[in-house]
């Protein structure tokens, strides 16, 4: 990872991202790097990690099915400062 000392970049102080998904902007220490997208192909998930991306796929499921339906969404108490969405995902992930 190279740190970027170029003043181009000084409008992306305080920000982060990607561009393309080949360049990689990154803020560590109050200091800009700059490296290359990093190529996660070659990497197997455990079946544990697994177990948790379909846990995670079926909380967002639920929580974009009561989020689309409007009589739902209506119904479904929320605490105040969450939405709809995040009450129903947390509350799925939860009791699963």
């Amino acid at each position: 990872m190279a740190r970027c000392y170029n003043p181009a970049f000084t409008p992306w102080a305080g920000k982060r991202g990607s561009i393309r998904k080949q360049i990689v902007y990154r803020i560590r220490g109050g200091l800009l790097f700059v490296s290359k997208y990093p190529d996660m192909s070659k990497v197997k998930p455990t079946e544990l990690q697994l177990q948790y991306r379909e846990r995670f796929a079926a909380a967002v499921r639920y929580a974009q099915d009561i989020n689309n339906d409007p009589v739902k969404k209506a119904a479904y108490p929320v605490p105040k400062g969450k939405t709809v969405y995040q009450t129903a995902l947390k509350e799925y992930l939860e009791a699963h």
